[in-house]
């Protein structure tokens, strides 16, 4: 048989013909799909042309599968199911009820925004793979436009060449200090009152960052910081501050992980924005729902704050703005 023949056999030949072996009727499986009984007729006709076999027997009382009709029904079968469960998937996939999604991420999940998000999506999304890699912004980036990384929530408003930039939320600074440093009683601290100390940055990510972030700042008092470098990962390098190796700084995510002899001081008017940035290219599903998501995070976290400010405005009644009752 001509492999021509084969490729003109479509799935509705073989969902025809299942229905009429099980029914052992034309008229009884086109009524049972909906089909009429001369086109189910043909389409059969179509199917044994194209495979050289009868299938089927005809006889007054219906029809009766020949040998090779009994050997093809089992292939049959197999095929719609495989088809079946494959659209199953695709579908699953679209509706991000299955999948994977790869994260890059500088702020710690420790609290806040990115905590929150993370926690909704895997609670909607339960069958959704989360990937989180932290690595340094030129990384990310790389990655984002290989299609190997779906987005990175990362520091700044930036627009990167070829990607799409989202600002989602902000966090405080925090300089972290051993609780007997000098500066551990004040509620916040200032950037000339750290000019003079001694810092300490990871190597690995997001260590650079802090490295340029901590140039920035102290720049201005006329002098280079000193930025010891340490080869320990994030969750060593603040015990290392209760060691008086140095100070640190870190976003307000960050303080929710509590380390014994270390207090954290927020930084007067230090605010670091965040964004998500992701290629346009990007069509992974799992992707797009997690955006909605995170808009819908910010938008809602904005309107808190909004009225919250408005309340914390609205002038409060005293003793003397209270009606008289006797009146």
């Amino acid at each position: 048989m001509a492999s021509s023949s084969l490729h003109a056999i479509e799935l509705r030949h073989l969902r025809y013909f299942i229905a009429a072996a099980e029914h052992g009727s034309f008229r009884k499986a086109g009524a049972a799909i909906g089909v009429q009984q001369s086109a189910l007729s043909r389409r059969i006709r179509d199917l044994e042309y194209h495979l050289g076999a009868t299938l089927f027997l005809r006889h007054s009382g219906g029809v009766s599968l020949t040998f090779a009709g009994q050997r093809f029904l089992r292939r049959a079968r197999q095929v719609v199911r495989n088809v079946g469960d494959g659209m199953q998937d695709i579908a699953s996939i679209g509706r991000s009820e299955h999948g994977r999604v790869r994260i890059g991420i500088y702020s710690s999940i420790a609290s806040g925004f990115l905590a929150e998000l993370l926690h909704r999506y895997a609670d909607r999304h339960p069958k959704v793979q989360i990937d989180l890699i932290d690595d340094n912004p030129g990384e990310h980036i790389a990655a984002i436009r290989r299609l190997r990384l779906d987005t990175a929530f990362m520091t700044g408003e930036r627009d990167w060449p070829d990607c799409t930039t989202l600002p989602l939320w902000s966090e405080r600074v925090f300089a972290v200090l051993p609780n007997d440093h000098s500066l551990a009683q004040r509620d916040e601290v200032q950037w000339d009152q750290l000019a003079d100390e001694e810092f300490i940055v990871n190597e690995s990510a997001p260590g650079q960052e802090v490295h340029d972030y901590l140039v920035q700042r102290l720049a201005a008092f006329g002098h280079h910081p000193q930025i010891r470098v340490q080869r320990v990962g994030r969750e060593n390098l603040l015990p290392l501050v209760a060691l008086s190796r140095g100070l640190t700084v870190v976003s307000e995510a960050m303080t929710a992980a509590q380390f014994p002899d270390i207090v954290y001081r927020p930084i007067f008017g230090e605010i670091l924005p965040f964004s998500a940035v992701w290629s346009p290219k990007n069509d992974n599903p799992a992707l797009s729902k997690l955006l909605d998501l995170a808009r819908s995070l910010a938008t809602a976290r904005q309107t808190e704050l909004v009225t919250q400010s408005v309340s914390w405005m609205k002038p409060r009644a005293g003793p003397s703005q209270s009606p008289d009752p006797l009146q």
